[in-house]
């Protein structure tokens, strides 16, 4: 039976509500995020001190202070231009679905239906394997934190004990997203303020408190280049840059969230801005902050006992308990993140779930009737993150590789919609936040920038390296790709068969006009019974 709105029944629908309906779908989240939270969760999102931490081991050998503080300020404006390029299309079209919806709009009709599915699941895969990487990194700096505690930093964790504090982690994270939009709208300002918090903490207050004989002169932190790779210094300075394009990730977070923000149209992109233009300051800062606070062994801060280059220069710096009541922040911070990341993919799977495109949609694309939050895609995407811990079991080079998609995944669902705005003709039409006449010049940045630090992933460490410590992320990215193109294109079962980009579950009827026959309401679908909805029936 069709649910038909009344002016008894219903009053008139918001303008993100008529918004949403105008790209074909439903009002089914409650919108609780603030202009302000959404920000927020960006910004935590990045969490920038607990992702420097994660990924210094890139800068520190590359470079050491130079490649620290210079690669970052080289980075941050071509990260800026993908943010930029990013938070036009969100403005235009904000809802959960995002990069694979954006591509489907934009694309060719030859070909969006190709390519809607391999952004989505790129977009997918990437939200999901960045939730294993960030509870991961968290583990490892729990261990950290008990090297740091012991008497002679020599504490060693096997295998089985890391993954169970793993996933631990993830447990506890699924059970946190799952409560209702409401409380986790309001649990990113707690986020936002100890992420802000950390920032300042490390840039003003390390300085302070590090002891004389590990203060370094301006000359060493800034312009000091120590290669320890093995690679040609320009080359070495340019692996440098992953620690910065690590950090400042995930632009599309927010995007994900807009179906639980209010003024979306607007609050999503300056989100994605806003987010990128305080992390890439306050990290430059951060790096900053560091490389005066490092010491000149260089070598002895990335191959210390506590085994993270960050734990080792606070506990150099600050002392024992000064250090380990740090870093303790820093894990909180990690686990903020990791919420985060959990949260924001439940939201893309649900999507995509919505659209038809995943194994067991059916059963993904629910609300649950108490939270009215999709539970299920939560669930499902902690049951993926514990089955890919399980890598650490094979290796540490198995489950590091299967980590690094989190950021080429994202690139090739980022490319792929930047691209098709401009390469196909179509009637893109700009939401409140446009750049104009810069959109073009802005977007041929970005992508130059991501298909030239694509290629950068997948270099290894140092030019002379075993079978064991190769960076297998090609392989583990080409053989992603592979697996999804061999479902697309499956015989009988192929999504090529059935799929048809994404699915409108609301009546066409839009102010009282018929949608374009070749928009998505010539698609829309009975799902669970009868969907349909008319927003503007009053």
């Amino acid at each position: 039976m069709a649910i038909r709105a009344s002016a008894n029944s219903k009053s008139q629908p918001s303008a993100d509500e008529t918004t949403l309906a105008e790209l074909g779908y439903k009002q089914e989240f409650r919108r609780e995020f603030t202009p302000l939270e959404v920000s927020g969760l960006a910004f935590s999102y990045i969490g920038v001190v607990p992702s420097i931490v994660s990924v210094l081991f890139y800068a520190v050998p590359n470079g050491g202070p130079f490649a620290m503080v210079w690669g970052w300020a080289i980075a941050s404006p071509f990260i800026m231009c993908i943010g930029l390029a990013m938070a036009e299309l969100a403005s235009a079209a904000p809802t959960s679905g995002g990069l694979y919806y954006w591509t489907y709009s934009l694309a060719s009709p030859r070909c969006r239906n190709f390519l809607s599915w391999i952004v989505g699941y790129s977009n997918t895969i990437e939200t999901i394997t960045g939730v294993a990487s960030v509870n991961w990194a968290c583990a490892i700096q729990i261990t950290a934190a008990i090297r740091i505690a012991s008497s002679d930093q020599e504490y060693a964790t096997t295998t089985g004990q890391l993954y169970g504090i793993y996933a631990a982690l993830v447990f506890s994270h699924a059970i946190l997203v799952s409560f209702g939009t409401k409380f986790l709208a309001r649990l990113q300002r707690l986020y936002t303020f100890v992420n802000m918090s950390l920032c300042f903490i490390i840039i003003i207050a390390l300085p302070i408190g590090t002891s004389p004989e590990y203060r370094n002169s301006a000359s060493f932190a800034l312009g000091d280049f120590t290669n320890l790779s093995g690679w040609p210094s320009g080359f070495a300075f340019i692996l440098s840059l992953m620690a910065p394009l690590y950090t400042i990730g995930g632009y599309d977070a927010s995007v994900h969230m807009s179906e639980e923000a209010s003024n979306a149209a607007t609050a999503i992109p300056w989100a994605i801005v806003s987010s990128i233009a305080l992390a890439a300051v306050l990290g430059w800062g951060i790096n900053v902050s560091l490389a005066f606070c490092m010491g000149t062994d260089v070598s002895g801060v990335l191959n210390g006992p506590i085994g993270q280059p960050m734990a080792q220069i606070l506990f150099n710096a600050l002392g024992q308990r000064t250090s380990l009541g740090l870093w303790c922040l820093i894990i909180s911070a990690e686990y903020m993140v990791a919420s985060n990341c959990l949260l924001v993919g439940s939201r893309q799977t649900f999507a995509f779930a919505r659209d038809g495109a995943l194994p067991f949609s059916r059963y993904l694309y629910r609300m649950n009737r108490y939270t009215g939050t999709p539970v299920n895609t939560v669930w499902f995407g902690a049951v993926c993150v514990l089955a890919i811990g399980l890598l650490a079991f094979v290796s540490i080079e198995a489950i590091n590789a299967v980590f690094s998609i989190a950021v080429t995944a994202s690139y090739v669902a980022y490319i792929t919609p930047i691209t098709t705005r401009f390469a196909f003709k179509n009637d893109f039409k700009p939401g409140p936040f446009t750049l104009g006449k810069l959109s073009l010049p802005v977007a041929v940045i970005a992508v130059s920038w991501m298909v030239f630090m694509i290629t950068v992933f997948f270099f290894p460490a140092t030019p002379q390296t075993t079978p064991q410590q190769m960076n297998y992320t090609v392989v583990v990215l080409g053989g992603t790709m592979f697996l999804a193109i061999s479902w697309y294109y499956c015989p009988v079962y192929g999504g090529v068969h059935w799929f048809s980009g994404p699915i409108a579950n609301i009546t066409p009827s839009i102010g009282g006009e018929q949608r374009d026959g070749d928009s998505m309401s010539e698609k829309k679908e009975q799902r669970d019974g009868d969907l349909s909805v008319s927003v503007m029936d009053v």
